[in-house]
């Protein structure tokens, strides 16, 4: 998925903390909300592709998601875990 060489280097580009990898239970839990039109990102875009992946920020606030094997840290993309 994710080297983790690249994964030690990567940060949330808003705080500037450390990301990880999303675990298996919260990407479904958001997939689940995505399958039914419930899921948004920062920028209140619906979210209509399940997600392949995620880098949740250290505070376990937000996750950006990662498709294609692509981590996608812009902060609108941010997806916020607040109500999970």
């Amino acid at each position: 998925m994710i080297d983790l060489d690249l994964l030690e280097r990567l940060c949330c580009p808003e705080t500037h903390q450390k990301l990880s990898l999303a675990n298996p239970t919260v990407l479904a839990k958001l997939n689940q909300r995505i399958t039914a039109g419930q899921l948004r990102n920062r920028a209140g875009q619906s979210l209509t592709v399940k997600l392949d992946g995620g880098l949740v920020r250290e505070d376990h606030q937000c996750l950006y998601p990662i498709r294609q094997g692509i981590p996608i840290l812009l902060i609108d993309e941010g997806i916020s875990l607040l109500d999970q």
